[in-house]
């Protein structure tokens, strides 16, 4: 396909300098390189891997691209692609954007039908007719800071896909320096450098599209695919048919609740049936007193209480980091699938949330559609020393939200959301992912996964005392002596106890031991 057919150079002076693109050499393509998809991916790779695409596969914006008649996984993802302006072998990070000619819009289309066959090759999964659409302009890479360069995806007029070069795992220079280390870059040659999270599957009738801006204004337009069905005469005797099953469905999809699978049921991670009953019956209160005379004194997230009166917390901590807002880092951190995105929308069943927000008020750190995306993947809940936007909306939701209340400000007006699953600081208390968190109307508190049966048990043990030394109070005995017991009131609690276990076995009830004088101590 010849440079004409594909791209344009744009009339608008910000494109006067735009070269024409010839036909290249070869196009390479990266795996995985952004944060978000890694994270939606569930794994991170330590360095990039490429596969390459056939020339044959180039398209321009607008050119139909065709799902076979049969199949149903073809995906879109959206791509940042770099232009080799000028040939290069064994190039440095420093001087890599300089071989850099221009820059444009990708779509690296690929039929997950058709993966099985090559494995991570991608021959004919992403290597069919005008499964490469590039453009429509190309934006001079020259002045352009190659890690401020936005990323944008539409399907049929949603956006799908927003991120920045600045949260990629690899950075362009090193994607660069990478691969002529291995082999000669030729002018002309084509880079497409991965796609952040939100790639998806399109179907007949859908359109897909993609552009590329920076913060200066410089645009690649929109390159622009609409999906239609193709010819699906796949012959066996040449070889592998089409094939799909559920693993291929999600990741094609991006989550299996995007693809209509059933979520996988999985155990409350750290927290066991047995566990889970006694913490539920324990109050707060009752743990704070036995992880105090176990010398733990600040285990509890403090200034947070839940947006329902009544609420139960119990749960293995996920935690989420934000840093205070820098609006350098915010454009680089904020948008897209940021950290925030990333642990709302994989939270595992009995997991809880926790944010550390620095117990800065004044503005939310979520709102009631990631409170509603927690829900949906069986969270155990959320806990904040910041603010909670929609917060109504989020008290009506089936989810227990713990934190410093209500705030309409978006998460930008004070924080930029950082980086998860590590030690944070929330309410003055550190936690760590897999601490068990339990809440209820007197706060929060973390437990150590090694002591929370002991406390746990503990913790009930105290509740049968103090219960019975409420009964004796309001039999009219004074508290001292008996709160805390001192040594007489302490045998006729065990003998109460004594005689209650037996006649309760007989008889399916508790006695309550009262003192033979009433109003007087022992």
């Amino acid at each position: 396909m010849s440079s004409a057919g594909c791209f344009r150079t744009g009339s608008s002076r910000r494109h006067m300098t735009a070269q024409k693109l010839g036909t290249p050499g070869k196009i390479i393509a990266v795996h995985i390189s952004y944060e978000s998809r890694a994270a939606e991916r569930g794994r991170r790779p330590d360095a990039p891997s490429y596969f390459f695409k056939p020339v044959s596969s180039m398209a321009a914006s607008g050119d139909t691209v065709e799902r076979p008649a049969g199949t149903e996984l073809l995906a879109f993802e959206g791509e940042i692609a770099l232009v080799i302006g000028s040939t290069g072998r064994h190039i440095g990070p420093e001087d890599a954007w300089a071989h850099v000619g221009a820059v444009t819009a990708a779509n690296d289309w690929g039929l997950y039908d058709l993966r099985a066959a090559d494995k991570g090759s991608n021959v004919r999964n992403k290597g069919r007719d005008r499964y490469t659409p590039l453009g429509p302009d190309l934006i001079p890479a020259a002045g352009v800071d190659p890690e401020s360069l936005r990323l944008r995806t539409w399907k049929n007029g949603q956006l799908v896909q927003e991120d920045t070069t600045g949260t990629m795992i690899f950075p362009l220079t090193q994607l660069i320096a990478d691969l002529s280390q291995h082999l000669t870059l030729e002018a002309g040659d084509i880079i497409l450098t991965g796609t952040p999270a939100g790639a998806s599957v399109a179907e007949p009738g859908d359109v897909v599209e993609v552009q590329v801006d920076t913060p200066g204004g410089l645009s690649s337009g929109r390159l622009i695919s609409p999906v239609a069905e193709g010819r699906g005469d796949f012959d066996s005797s040449l070889g592998s048919l089409p094939r799909v099953d559920d693993t291929q469905r999600e990741e094609a999809w991006g989550s299996r609740a995007a693809a209509g699978l059933p979520q996988e049921q999985k155990p409350a991670p750290g927290v066991d049936e047995r566990l889970r009953a006694k913490l539920e019956a324990a109050p707060v209160a009752g743990l704070s007193q036995e992880m105090r005379k176990r010398g733990y004194n600040n285990v509890t997230i403090d200034g947070v209480r839940a947006t329902r009166p009544g609420t139960k917390l119990i749960g293995t901590a996920r935690t989420l980091r934000f840093v205070p807002n820098r609006e350098d880092l915010f454009a680089t951190h904020g948008g897209g699938f940021n950290a925030q995105k990333q642990v709302f929308d994989s939270v595992s069943e009995g997991e809880v949330i926790v944010i550390e927000a620095r117990g800065e008020r004044g503005s939310g750190t979520l709102g009631d559609i990631l409170a509603l995306r927690a829900a949906q993947r069986g969270a155990a809940g959320v806990v904040t020393d910041g603010g909670v936007r929609d917060y109504s909306t989020v008290a009506e939701i089936d989810l227990p939200v713990f934190s410093q209340g209500a705030h309409p400000a978006v998460l930008g007006r004070r924080h930029v959301p950082w980086d998860a699953d590590l030690t944070i600081a929330c309410g003055g208390a550190t936690v760590q992912p897999g601490d068990i968190i339990v809440g209820d109307d007197d706060g929060v508190i973390i437990l150590p996964p090694g002591i929370a049966e002991d406390v746990a048990d503990a913790a009930l043990t105290k509740e049968i005392e103090d219960a019975w030394i409420a009964e004796q109070v309001k039999a009219g005995h004074p508290v001292d002596g008996l709160f805390p017991m001192n040594s007489t009131w302490r045998a006729r609690y065990d003998e109460a106890q004594g005689q209650g276990a037996s006649q309760g076995s007989a008889q399916g009830e508790t006695i309550v031991e009262a003192p033979d004088t009433a109003g007087e101590g022992p």
